[in-house]
């Protein structure tokens, strides 16, 4: 095997091992950050870090009904409104759509500079907290603000 002591993220496949890393995280374009043989996890026949594995197997759901009425009802005890008592990440995709209006997933992530997944994820709980809203429009998908 060769000398890994040099290696970096981009000269190991995903799911390939090595010696002093363990296994290169096989979640595609997600992640590939090299974790340890002992911290992996296996999700169909792939190998996975705790993220991506979490991420898999516990995918956001932005419609989902327990959740809005839960997050509206904390952000209620709470006195929060709009942008109160959001992440800054949050914040800043909040302030992007509020900003723009109507905006593509992709013109979204390039303004926020973030992978696909994080956006899913922070625009979930955005939708939850009925501060933002996604709709379709000539096969096109847009955020707009609630």
């Amino acid at each position: 095997m060769a000398n890994t002591d040099s290696l970096n993220k981009n000269s190991i496949k995903p799911g390939c091992f090595t010696k002093n890393y363990g296994f290169a995280c096989f979640a595609g374009d997600r992640c590939g950050s090299f974790i340890k043989e002992d911290e992996n996890y296996d999700f169909n026949g792939k190998v996975l870090c705790e993220d991506c594995y979490f991420y898999e197997t516990n995918p956001p759901k932005a419609c989902d009904p327990l959740a809005v009425a839960s997050a509206l009802s904390v952000r209620k005890q709470l006195g929060q409104s709009g942008a109160s008592g959001l992440t800054d990440l949050q914040e800043k995709i909040y302030r992007t759509i509020e900003e723009k209006g109507k905006i593509t997933k992709e013109e979204l992530l390039t303004l926020v500079k973030i992978k696909p997944e994080e956006l899913e994820q922070q625009f979930a709980i955005l939708r939850h907290c009925e501060l933002v809203r996604a709709f379709k429009e000539k096969e096109k998908v847009y955020f707009i603000k609630w």
